[in-house]
């Protein structure tokens, strides 16, 4: 750290951004505090792809070895046709975004993932409480009085909002912006995984937009279908169940293993698919927002997770070389944005051709151009 640099700071949110900026902070000197509204143990999701990028972040927040013992690595992608027999149109190397040391991708159960960076953020001296709210703070020219709903208060050179994609800090904030729908929902489950599953797979067409499916580890993966966007809300557990395996018989090859474990409907979610973007500046004075509190997106790029990892490595990057103010937020602003957004764009922009059912999409060339963009450093 230099001079004038943070040396206290408070995130709000537990999360992926938020774990993984306190993990940052705190191994460089910072003290750091995380409120979480929701108790230690709450986690949800189901399972999340993880790119290369996103694992560039988690091997410098130094869990590498824990999330290589429980997700599941893969360096290719396949493409199957929706006909009888799943027939396996191309398996392809996936861009190694994260660099050639490192798998192209990685499959994690979310809560899994969670777990292993809150006992990081424990041991790099991150104190954390659970079950705890930010309920006002004010800030001047030096720093952010915060007070919480256990009635205690703190002050902190700077405030970060990971408190996602609902997020409340955001709303205090002042800044009016909401996730909107796009269309898309999408049906997961979470099962064992069959042996015929090492890679992801993608299914374009058939009863829904895109069926595929991603192991998360040596005997658990997750598969998901989507399609138009409806209120399943009133579904009854066995009609969810129904209904998610009336989707499946409509996919083969690996479906077909895949179907006969789906017998649970607790381990079945339903969710639209949903996104915002918000423009410079993610700041307001000393409170910044990072992760799915700036910019959500639709998973049609995997790339939500790794987004929120780079938001929180730049910005402890930064925090702990630059002094807090205006040059700090600029630069924060022009490293994140540009990147983000085109990420954001992207992802909406491979849904919309799936709507439109666009004869001219060029799936492959946008693809690889944020291949490209998220291989560099971030």
């Amino acid at each position: 750290m230099t001079q004038d640099t943070a040396t206290s700071v408070l995130v709000a949110g537990s999360g992926i951004a938020g774990c993984a900026a306190a993990i940052l902070l705190a191994k460089a000197g910072v003290a750091v505090d995380i409120v979480e509204s929701q108790p230690r143990e709450h986690a949800t999701g189901s399972g999340i792809t993880l790119q290369g990028n996103a694992l560039r972040v988690l091997a410098q927040l130094g869990v590498w070895d824990e999330v290589t013992e429980h997700g599941y690595g893969f360096d290719t992608l396949g493409i199957r046709a929706p006909d009888d027999n799943g027939t396996l149109i191309v398996e392809m190397p996936d861009a190694k975004t994260g660099g050639p040391d490192l798998p192209a991708t990685m499959g994690m159960e979310r809560p899994v993932l969670a777990a292993i960076l809150r006992d990081a953020a424990d041991l790099a001296g991150v104190k954390s409480r659970f079950s705890t709210e930010v309920t006002a703070f004010v800030q001047d020219s030096d720093g952010v009085d915060v007070e919480f709903s256990d009635g205690s208060h703190g002050r902190y050179d700077v405030v970060i909002g990971a408190d996602g994609v609902k997020s409340a800090t955001r709303r205090a904030l002042g800044i009016d912006v909401e996730p909107a729908p796009t269309g898309m929902g999408i049906w997961r489950v979470l099962c064992s995984r069959p042996a015929s599953i090492t890679r992801t797979d993608l299914y374009y067409g058939g009863v829904g937009y895109i069926a595929g499916y991603c192991p998360t580890g040596e005997d658990s993966m997750y598969a998901y279908i989507v399609e138009d966007a409806q209120d399943r809300s009133g579904l009854s557990d066995v009609e969810r169940l129904e209904i998610m395996r009336s989707l499946a018989e409509h996919y083969h090859g690996p479906w077909d293993d895949i179907r006969a474990l789906i017998t649970d409907a607790a381990r079945i979610n339903y969710t639209w698919f949903e996104s915002h973007l918000l423009e410079e500046p993610w700041n307001r004075g000393r409170v910044v927002l990072i992760g799915d509190a700036a910019h959500v997106c639709p998973p049609t790029l995997a790339q939500g997770g790794a987004q929120a990892l780079e938001d929180a490595a730049v910005l402890a990057e930064l925090l702990v070389s630059m002094p807090v103010g205006d040059e700090l937020w600029r630069t924060f602003h022009d490293r994140r944005l540009p990147r983000a957004g085109a990420v954001v764009n992207g992802s909406l922009q491979l849904g919309q051709w799936m709507l439109d059912n666009d004869p001219a999409a060029d799936v492959p060339g946008l693809m690889g151009r944020i291949a490209a963009l998220v291989s560099a450093p971030a």
